[in-house]
């Protein structure tokens, strides 16, 4: 089997280096596409491929149907918003991510985002301390485990709000429950948003719950940025000048906060959860692995798609 890896944001060397090795040793072939350019590039790369190795890379209807011998595609990383997968699904193609990778790389970015802050941007000026303030994990899944624990570390007290998982799980964590994410965004000091995009989560996060938030409130945001509802964003930004945004990818309206609101958010360049040496290379060795693993036993743990 050929097996693709398309990555506009490269691997690192030794990722690469240890993909290859587990391809190989599993009898298949391996092509590399780096930092490409052009829409056509990939799908001149893909033409061939039995399975592909991405990261945020774009795998849309245009790229599945040029792709006629592809069986899976496994996004090395824990979001997969980038594949199209009903197209998948319709052209019988397993889609899968690999979970847990890059989590504690996303979960040290919260804190350096809200250190960041905390001390003014290191411009001299005074700052105050995380022991003892509120922070609240919209979402309990493998980031947010670990930013509780390195939470508890600064000695913060931890909340977290998530629907589909055990609150005797939440509470193994040393964590508080909070049953609405009202309750959530009323609590803490800080909210930081762990949750998937998807249908139900887009724009979900909104001025109801801004407005809910208390003084000097802080909203981090490495997860997607459409889970925003950036009206709803604007709104609470006019009203209240205690509010803050930290997020690890800029807003459509970044231009209206840097004109209007600035020190009062952080956003990085582009998405930065992941860019980890240790990430990067967690990620694409566990993509390589499910890649060889199903070709050899069918096996489908980690498929997104029906």
């Amino acid at each position: 089997m050929k097996i693709l890896v398309a990555t506009e944001k490269a691997f690192s060397p030794k990722a690469i280096s240890q993909i290859r090795e587990i391809t190989k040793a599993a009898g298949h072939t391996l092509s590399v596409l780096e930092k490409y350019k052009s829409v056509s590039e990939l799908i001149a790369a893909v033409a061939d491929a039995d399975a592909i190795i991405v990261r945020s890379d774009i795998i849309n209807a245009e790229i599945l149907d040029s792709a006629p011998n592809l069986k899976i595609v496994v996004r090395a990383g824990s979001g997969y918003d980038n594949l199209d997968l009903a197209g998948c699904t319709a052209r019988n193609i397993i889609a899968m991510n690999t979970p847990g990778q890059n989590s504690n790389g996303v979960a040290e970015l919260v804190f350096e985002l809200m250190l960041y802050q905390a001390r003014s941007g290191f411009a001299g000026k005074s700052g105050f301390e995380l022991r003892g303030k509120t922070i609240g994990l919209y979402g309990f899944g493998n980031v947010s485990k670990y930013v509780a624990e390195i939470a508890k570390g600064f000695g913060m007290i931890v909340y977290a709000f998530d629907p589909f998982v055990n609150e005797v799980e939440i509470k193994s964590f040393g964590v508080y429950v909070c049953r609405i994410p009202e309750d959530l965004f009323s609590k803490c000091q800080y909210v930081s948003l762990h949750l998937p995009s998807n249908d139900k989560t887009k724009k979900s996060i909104g001025y109801e719950l801004f407005k809910k938030m208390p003084q000097d409130a802080i909203l981090v945001n490495t997860a997607r940025k459409d889970v925003i509802d950036e009206d709803g964003l604007l709104k609470i930004f006019a009203e209240r000048a205690d509010i803050k945004y930290l997020s690890d990818v800029e807003p459509d309206c970044k231009a209206v906060f840097e004109e209007k609101y600035k020190e009062r958010f952080i956003f990085t360049a582009k998405k930065m959860g992941a860019q980890t040496e240790e990430a990067n290379m967690n990620a694409g060795v566990a993509a390589a692995r499910q890649i060889v693993d199903y070709f050899k036993t069918g096996n489908i743990k980690f498929k997104v798609n029906k």
